[in-house]
């Protein structure tokens, strides 16, 4: 069992190179981890039948500037794992992939407090001119540590079994766990705040406020959003932008 705890920790790995070193290959999925982590278990069948079902779970999370969604790659290598060495059903490891998502989230964040310390060790190294001690940092250093955030986990908990996430929670302090919670909020505020700094103009106010108003009340679900603006994008092109551009 070593050497599978090993070997998905390093399928952990991967997903954390996926947009970080190789570029966004979408190797980082529900469906392909599981289906890696059924391949290393010696059972694909189950690993691409827990990777659908992770995947049509996951296919809602969206990550809206800072605020992440659950930790599906956690999650999802930890689920089929645990349902393929313990013979559980997959509604069992359905179960057990949310809570140890949303556990791989809270990790998450305390990753990225301790990785924005690396940028001022950067900025110290670009006023000296050393920029490649820079470019490294950036390029290997927070992925190097990331690696480990999701390699250490894994592998500990796919050798030790399931319950060590558990006991690891319940072991945070009711206040670091607020705490944690309280900043994530936060940093949801600043991220919206981002993405509204590049509204707010003069310009594009009244189009941010038909959308809200729409979204507030025309009661539609999620893809009849979509398709609403998709042909609003297509009119407001060829009749108002098209005219533009002739003049």
């Amino acid at each position: 069992m070593l050497i599978q705890a090993i070997l998905l920790g390093l399928v952990g790995v991967l997903a954390v190179a996926d947009s970080r070193l190789f570029g966004r290959q979408n190797i980082s999925r529900p469906l392909i981890l599981s289906s890696l982590a059924g391949l290393v278990l010696n059972d694909l069948t189950t690993g691409i039948v827990l990777g659908a079902s992770l995947e049509l779970m996951s296919m809602g999370f969206v990550a809206i500037g800072a605020a992440g969604p659950p930790n599906m790659q956690l999650g999802s290598i930890i689920a089929t794992a645990f349902a393929i060495t313990t013979g559980a059903s997959t509604e069992t490891a359905l179960a057990i992939a949310i809570p140890v998502a949303i556990a791989g989230e809270f990790m998450s964040i305390i990753m990225r407090m301790v990785i924005a310390q690396f940028t001022h060790v950067a900025d110290s190294a670009i006023e000296k001119g050393n920029f490649n001690v820079a470019k490294g940092i950036h390029t290997y250093g927070a992925f190097i540590f990331n690696a480990f955030v999701y390699f250490i986990p894994i592998a500990l908990t796919v050798y030790f079994g399931t319950h060590v996430i558990d006991n690891v929670v319940q072991a945070i302090p009711d206040a670091v766990t607020k705490g944690l919670t309280v900043a994530g909020n936060l940093l949801s505020a600043l991220g919206f705040a981002m993405l509204l700094s590049t509204m707010l103009s003069k310009k594009m106010f009244v189009y941010f406020l038909f959308g809200f108003l729409v979204v507030a009340y025309s009661g539609l679900d999620l893809i009849g959003l979509t398709l609403f603006a998709i042909i609003f994008a297509f009119v407001m092109d060829k009749i108002v932008y098209g005219r533009e551009g002739s003049e």
